[in-house]
């Protein structure tokens, strides 16, 4: 009956409306639903049942999308072996590392809200630097795309090792951190291998992570049952209605969550910065506007930088797909097409 509650229905819509931003735009749930989760105070607000719960629902989730992709045939296997055996292990390991830097429940919550305030603004610099990175490529000349390239063993294993590392500790980096570490040792990988790769490597990846929390905090099920009820449809939901949104103002919106979420959890947890006694919602909010402004201006200046106009096509959701310029276009046709811009996703 805990389930049928106030608490529960906001931890439904809240669960809803992550899933739809991850429908929309392949950002990893975690970097949004745990703070969400924590500035709802479910749980009682501590760090640790809030990573639990979610970690154990994007096991749920993310299966379902790893099994589309299987019986579509786009994950590279072999790839995601290597990503799999470096990250699993540590995502076992993460909570148990922690839970050895401290026993105390207050100074675990402290350092759990200072690991994801930390993972939260390492999570939209490596979101810009991936657009930052694609549309470099996109002026070279772009990838011919290779679907089967030669692995890279050791940086592999390196990155599902980090990547691992910093999803069984805060429940962030599955669908971000790892992502643009994948476009940068494969940028031939097409987008469908690259998604789909992920998505594979993730579900182990998180189930581990999840059965080592577990182990640890236990499972508050008031919490994980209405958000896999929620975020199950609502990632679904998502992916159908992407086409039709537009996608640039929303991935700009995620940095600039992405970025006050972060900077909150870092002042929640008294980060010395930012102060020990008190919060700051003013500065926060200051914060968040900084960003709104400089992010498009930043954007702006790499353009011209690239030689493109300071706004227009490749837009950020063109960008975003990887695929964008990777046809049989020389980089001078691509260049003098760089104004005409194409509207929805690029297949």
């Amino acid at each position: 009956m805990d389930i049928l509650t106030l608490t529960a229905l906001s931890i439904l819509v809240a669960g809803f409306v992550v899933g739809v931003v991850v429908g929309l735009t392949g950002m990893g749930g975690g970097a949004l639903m745990t703070p969400a989760l924590i500035f709802l105070g479910v749980g009682s607000g501590e760090a640790a049942t809030i990573v639990t719960a979610d970690l154990t629902a994007a096991a749920v989730y993310k299966s379902g999308g790893a099994v589309v992709h299987a019986r579509q045939g786009s994950p590279n296997f072999e790839l995601a072996k290597w990503l799999i055996i470096g990250s699993v292990p540590m995502a076992f390991l993460g909570p148990y590392m922690v839970k050895i830097f401290t026993s105390d429940a207050e100074q675990l919550d402290k350092v759990l809200k200072l690991s994801i305030g930390f993972a939260l603004l390492f999570a939209a610099a490596t979101y810009a630097l991936r657009l930052y990175i694609n549309l470099r490529a996109v002026r070279s000349g772009g990838h011919a795309g290779d679907p089967d390239p030669k692995i890279k063993v050791l940086p592999t294993l390196l990155v599902g090792m980090l990547g691992g590392l910093l999803v069984g500790i805060t429940s962030v980096g599955s669908g971000s951190v790892i992502m643009i570490a994948l476009l940068m040792l494969y940028p031939g990988l097409s987008a469908v291998k690259l998604v789909g790769t992920d998505l594979v490597q993730a579900v182990p990846l998180v189930l581990a992570a999840a059965i080592a929390n577990i182990a640890i905090h236990g499972l508050d099920w008031s919490i994980a049952i209405p958000l896999i009820i929620g975020s199950v449809p609502g990632t679904i939901l998502g992916s159908k209605i992407a086409p039709r949104v537009p996608q640039s103002f929303i991935r700009r919106g995620i940095v600039v969550v992405l970025t006050m979420s972060g900077v909150a959890l870092l002042d929640k947890a008294g980060w010395a910065p930012l102060g020990r006694e008190e919060t700051h919602p003013v500065l926060i909010v200051v914060v968040g506007l900084v960003v709104a402004v400089l992010v498009p201006l930043v954007w702006g200046v790499l353009r011209k930088e690239q030689g493109l106009p300071f706004m227009g096509a490749p837009t950020v959701s063109e960008l975003d797909n990887w695929t964008y310029g990777r046809s049989t276009h020389t980089p001078r046709q691509r260049k003098d097409s760089a104004t005409d811009r194409v509207d929805g996703p690029v297949d």
